[in-house]
């Protein structure tokens, strides 16, 4: 399998296949047909035969697939069988938001470290954690074994959080923040904002009142 021939709206759908095969597995559904898992999911059982074929042979032809063995290989394909350790930087609404957000760790991932260069911040307790200055981010990474930063500030802060990170030898970036930071190549990163998904709404909205 090679990662870079696997297009980025699979990785995504994947993602929704597991949501979904949890559920049906904690609803006590042991074997899904294609059909039935396509339907759950709304895309069509082609769609979900090839995205997995990225991966290896899923599924009993008659039968379908067995929930929680899918369920373990997805996640293997996808690297979350292991939690992932995460650095956020930015404790304001977002950040505090996501601290807050309890399925970090059932989804394999553990925010365990919190930073923000506010002086009112630093030093309080947040949800547990202690909320520290980035410029110490470097000297935690390694102890805390962490991999993946999450970049919750202002945009004109982000490409100084993208700074630290990088700095501290994170693996990955995920950018919350409205506006594009310049990192190695070897870092890959993904940009989260919500306009990006209102404006697509809005235009698939517009194409049917045409």
């Amino acid at each position: 399998m090679k990662s870079e021939h696997i297009p980025k709206a699979t990785i995504g759908r994947l993602a929704v296949y597991i949501q979904v095969l949890e559920n049906l597995l904690r609803d006590g559904n042991e074997v899904i047909s294609s059909e039935k898992l396509a339907r759950a999911c709304s895309v069509n059982s082609s769609q979900i035969r090839k995205d997995l074929a990225y991966f290896g042979e899923f599924g009993v032809r008659g039968v379908g697939y067995y929930v929680q063995e899918l369920i373990t290989s997805i996640k293997a394909s996808l690297g979350i069988d292991r939690v992932w350790k995460c650095a956020l930087i930015g404790v304001g609404n977002m950040g505090s938001a996501l601290l807050r957000h309890h399925d970090f760790e059932k989804r394999g991932f553990k925010i365990c470290a919190a930073f923000d260069c506010d002086p009112d911040k630093i030093g309080l307790e947040f949800e547990g954690m202690e909320i520290v200055c980035p410029t110490h981010l470097k000297e935690q990474a390694p102890e805390l074994n962490l991999e993946i930063g999450i970049i919750a500030t202002p945009p004109d802060r982000a490409q100084r959080a993208a700074n630290h990170l990088v700095d501290a030898n994170i693996k990955g970036i995920i950018n919350f923040a409205p506006s594009r930071i310049n990192v190695p190549k070897h870092i890959p990163v993904e940009y989260v904002d919500f306009f990006d998904h209102l404006y697509a709404i809005a235009f698939q909205i517009t194409l049917g009142t045409d």
